[in-house]
């Protein structure tokens, strides 16, 4: 299992709890890497795409040894509850990743819906799908670090006549 790093006094916890139990944990896990195999993007808490990622991205790591790896093979009949999509896996995907070595998700935060729980949301994408772009979280507000520099410099600069720089 993979281990979680966690901030500040953990009590022995080293992974997030993420259903009822280990079986529960692990079973929303499969049913989560099946479904981004399926639909190649996903919307989820952000927990969990984050827990999940890992697991995404290892079982493309074992596709791209092929379909006669006896391993590549437990690790996908283990992953993918819906057996009809090994095909995809190992025909569509690991060819999709074969030049590259690692990185093949791409999560996205998005905007939390106030009368639903509150959780963080997220969504998990392989990346080159054929589903039209994520638009990404724009970085260039006004209160960002190098904004507040610039103006900064700026006001420093302004001369006595009042003139922009």
């Amino acid at each position: 299992m993979r281990l979680t790093a966690v901030l500040g006094i953990s009590h022995g916890r080293l992974r997030r709890r993420l259903g009822l139990g280990p079986r529960s944990r692990l079973d929303m896990l499969r049913n989560l890497v099946t479904g981004l195999v399926r639909h190649e993007r996903i919307e989820t808490t952000r927990a969990r795409a984050d827990e999940m990622r890992f697991y995404a991205e290892q079982l493309i790591e074992h596709a791209k040894r092929g379909d006669r790896d006896p391993q590549a093979m437990r690790l996908a009949d283990f992953w993918l509850t819906e057996k009809d999509l090994l095909p995809k896996l190992f025909q569509v995907l690991a060819p999709r990743f074969a030049p590259h070595q690692g990185g093949y998700t791409r999560m996205v935060r998005i905007p939390k819906n106030d009368n639903l729980d509150r959780a963080e949301r997220a969504v998990i994408e392989y990346k080159g799908n054929p589903l039209p772009p994520l638009p990404l979280p724009r970085r260039d507000g006004e209160k960002t670090l190098v904004n507040q520099l610039l103006k900064g410099y700026r006001e420093e600069r302004r001369p006595a006549d009042g003139t922009a720089v």
